[in-house]
């Protein structure tokens, strides 16, 4: 098989290009930006919030994910909001909840699309200003970003 010059060009000129649109993966360090932005610059504690997700996601489009965090709910003690982050998206955030103390109860449920393996990061901000986190890896058989 002969490969002309043209060709060659063609098929570095398309290379450049599947580069240039590729999904960009977030890092670490803008996944902890976001966490940094949520909490206010505080560190998460553990307890109080469960994250519950699948060990292994065949399919990544898809992936249910449920969340409820220990509250009275009361005026004085309640859940403001709930942040779900995933790291190895190409953007990490994924939905944010608000709860009120008429709100009953503190706990969510929703599908993400999950990109590559990756943590999925729960983070609950009470109304007295603690924060806590739940973190659970989810293996993905087959990427949900076309991965």
């Amino acid at each position: 098989m002969q490969v002309t010059r043209r060709q060659v060009l063609g098929l570095s000129a398309g290379a450049a290009a599947f580069m240039a649109f590729a999904p960009a993966f977030a890092d670490e360090a803008a996944t902890e930006k976001m966490l940094m932005e949520f909490t206010g610059g505080k560190s998460p504690g553990s307890g109080k919030i469960d994250l519950k997700a699948p060990e292994i996601a065949e399919n990544g489009n898809t992936v249910p994910i449920t969340v409820s965090v220990e509250s009275e709910m009361t005026e004085s003690s309640y859940v403001e909001s709930v942040t779900l982050l995933a790291d190895g998206n190409p953007n990490p955030a994924v939905a944010t909840f608000h709860f009120t103390p008429m709100s009953g109860e503190a706990s969510a449920t929703t599908r993400m699309r999950l990109a590559k393996t990756q943590n999925v990061i729960a983070v609950a901000k009470m109304s007295d200003g603690s924060v806590f986190m739940d973190k659970k890896q989810v293996k993905v058989t087959i990427g949900g970003c076309g991965g």
